[in-house]
């Protein structure tokens, strides 16, 4: 579960930053939770898109909760540290405005005020268990396919009870809602499978 790699699958990430941030505009506490977060790339990636759209004051509002089942992902991501040959995707922009030489040789660091946003939790899934409620944005990509079709059900089921009223879903872009979920979503692009939480009987 653990494969990943810095923007992938940018088109899914980028729409949904867009509609959080209309969103949550002017909130003073903002919650994104990333699910299955691997190493952290897809984290840093959503981070830095973030950091972008949302300015720096309105940043420092936001908490993005990076969870795992593998709990040993959580010193890496904390730490932001990757070697050279994993930041080749990076557009030359993002590189250079948001890594830092590494003290090891051939890598490099997220620079702090992106990793302060960040906290990792060992968390498993299949708990049904949130993490928290009223959050803003939810991904979770490259992980349910690996779980049964009445699973899925339920740890969709499990994040429309975590996101605030017209809050967001990324789902990957291979994967669509199962049929059950549906009703409890709205589509926001046709190309993505990026979802507004639908409102009781709309």
């Amino acid at each position: 579960m653990a494969f990943s790699f810095f923007f992938r699958d940018l088109p899914t990430l980028e729409t949904a930053v867009q509609h959080m941030v209309a969103q949550t505009m002017g909130r003073s506490r903002i919650r994104v939770w990333v699910a299955g977060s691997a190493k952290g790339q897809e984290v840093y990636t959503l981070a830095m898109l973030l950091a972008e759209k949302m300015g720096y004051f309105s940043f420092q509002n936001l908490r993005i909760d990076a969870t795992d089942i593998e709990a040993e992902f959580g010193e890496i991501i904390q730490r932001g540290i990757y070697p050279k040959g994993d930041l080749e995707r990076i557009p030359k922009h993002f590189f250079d405005r948001y890594f830092q030489p590494a003290e090891q040789e051939g890598h490099f660091q997220v620079i702090e005020p992106i990793r302060r946003r960040i906290t990792f939790t060992h968390h498993d899934l299949l708990t049904l268990k949130p993490i928290g409620e009223g959050i803003s944005l939810i991904v979770c990509k490259n992980v349910l396919l690996h779980f049964q079709p009445a699973e899925r059900v339920q740890v969709f089921k499990m994040f429309h009870h975590s996101l605030s009223a017209d809050s967001i879903l990324a789902n990957e872009n291979t994967q669509k809602l199962p049929g059950e979920i549906v009703p409890l979503f709205h589509q926001v692009a046709s190309d993505t499978q990026v979802y507004r939480k639908a409102q009781p009987n709309a």
